[in-house]
């Protein structure tokens, strides 16, 4: 069964709303570590909507476990990463306009760019992983440009019902599986939540999920020890889902 990675993203959005210093993101993850979670996950976007400068110093110092930072291309956030040296990052795509991550990044199309950027991101002694959709093509663009890690994208599992949701766990269970033939390691993420990950968990090949949207919210109502030690048991398939 993989492990849990707790995303801290919409804690900070929730903090940023009113530009306060709660509630405090930091703090939020060591909580989360406490409940369960063996990795913080945090998206430094160039628009800066949630998590800031300041937040990814703070959990490199602070959190006990691993730090890993989802980062786009930009020279800007680049050059965060190489001076904070983090355990991990996943390359995103970002685009300004959207609510949340819309897809995969495209390493085809960005191929010379991660060429030029992986390789230094590995020299800081971080694991690399390219979040990318299921797709065949995708999966072989990422052995080309060094990555260690793909994170395959599960939110149109997410989205999806009934016949569907079916065609897209395959999917899925066909990325993982000719990932892991390549020689990368495998994770996945986005859109999962206490309803939906069971059989995300159970995907052969897979060490790593990266969740936060449904943590957060259900730990405004049940806090975060609860929020988050519930998922990981789902995640490790030691309980069922229950409602908040």
């Amino acid at each position: 069964m993989p492990k849990l990675h707790v995303n801290i993203d919409h804690v900070a959005t929730l903090r940023q709303a009113r530009r306060e210093v709660i509630p405090d993101p930091i703090e939020w993850a060591l909580r989360a570590e406490k409940a369960g979670a063996v990795g913080i996950t945090a998206h430094l976007r160039t628009d800066r909507r949630h998590i800031q400068d300041a937040d990814i110093k703070a959990l490199k110092r602070r959190i006990k476990t691993r730090l890993n930072f989802e980062m786009s291309l930009a020279p800007e956030i680049v050059a965060i990463a190489l001076r904070t040296k983090p355990h991990a990052v996943c390359l995103v795509p970002e685009n300004r306009a959207e609510v949340t991550t819309e897809g995969g990044l495209d390493v085809v199309k960005e191929h010379m760019r991660l060429l030029a950027v992986v390789p230094r991101l590995i020299k800081i002694g971080a694991e690399v992983s390219l979040f990318i959709d299921p797709d065949h093509e995708q999966v072989e663009a990422a052995l080309e440009v060094g990555a260690e890690f793909v994170e395959l994208h599960t939110g149109s599992y997410a989205r999806a019902t009934g016949a569907k949701k079916k065609r897209e766990l395959l999917r899925l269970q066909r990325a993982a599986k000719l990932a892991h033939e390549c020689g990368l390691r495998v994770n996945a993420g986005h859109g999962l939540d206490y309803e939906n990950v069971a059989p995300i968990a159970a995907l052969p090949h897979v060490e790593e999920l990266n969740i936060g949207f449904a943590i957060v919210a259900r730990s405004v109502f049940t806090g975060v020890d609860e929020a988050v030690s519930t998922m990981a048991k789902l995640v490790r398939g030691r309980s069922k889902a229950r409602s908040a």
